[in-house]
């Protein structure tokens, strides 16, 4: 590995992945088979579906992103989705907002008092079990881990594939004028985070839900300003190739 590669993460992302948004029923299509595999076949969170593929109604206002292998075929590795309120019901909550509906701290935020045109729930996050071969990775979805960041003799890593997906997912916020992105997620999300340059804050009490999860919030042009000088190059690969594979305006 060069060391031009060793220390630029962009270029470290393009070598090995390629991200898009799934702006055509075909990659849509291939999404829901990744979510099924994962959510439905491996971790049995969901029940299997005839036709293989996992979807639920928060979909049909939903944008999504695809992570796929940089050489061909070009392989599904993830996915992630942004859920946007309902054009037609935005005041309906989104998926935290009932899951958590007791344990949202209002005198933090109340979601329902925001303009709902520029919030959205970031969801759904997949990564096929070929891709998270590590110790305790085989009963979650995706996961993070201190030593993620960590040097191993000469060379850093760095979690390309869920911080991918989680990028991808701020850059079709960016472009869908969403101002506040909400989670619902693991405790130490916060600490990997910040490794980043990325607040997250959490805004309620722990609930179950695959595992303890707290409903936390995060703001998506902080995020693009607050990211660490390492960390920029994988955030302008990852946003040219979702405004590349993006519907025009």
């Amino acid at each position: 590995m060069s060391l031009f590669d060793r220390f630029n993460l962009g270029a470290g992302f393009s070598k090995y992945f390629k991200i898009e948004a799934a702006a055509t029923d075909a990659v849509r299509d291939e999404v829901y088979r990744v979510r099924h595999e994962v959510y439905c076949e491996e971790l049995k969170f969901e029940p299997e579906r005839p036709d293989r593929r996992e979807t639920d109604a928060y979909d049909a206002h939903s944008l999504h992103c695809l992570l796929r292998g940089a050489q061909a075929p070009h392989p599904s590795v993830g996915c992630i989705r942004l859920v946007l309120p309902a054009p037609d019901a935005l005041a309906a909550p989104l998926p935290f907002e009932t899951t958590c509906a007791h344990t949202i701290d209002r005198r933090i935020i109340d979601p329902a008092k925001l303009d709902r045109t520029r919030i959205a729930e970031v969801s759904r996050l997949a990564v096929r079990a070929a891709y998270r071969r590590r110790k305790g990775e085989q009963n979650v979805a995706v996961a993070l881990q201190d030593e993620d960041y960590e040097e191993v003799g000469r060379q850093p890593r760095f979690p390309y594939i869920p911080i991918g997906l989680y990028l991808g997912s701020v850059a079709l916020a960016a472009r869908n004028n969403v101002d506040t992105l909400f989670v619902l997620t693991e405790p130490r999300l916060a600490s990997h985070f910040s490794k980043l340059g990325v607040e997250i804050k959490q805004i309620g009490g722990p609930v179950e839900h695959r595992g303890t999860r707290v409903p936390s919030m995060m703001d998506v042009q902080s995020i693009i300003k607050g990211l660490r000088f390492m960390v920029k190059p994988i955030w302008r690969v990852i946003h040219d190739q979702i405004e590349a594979s993006a519907p025009p305006r």
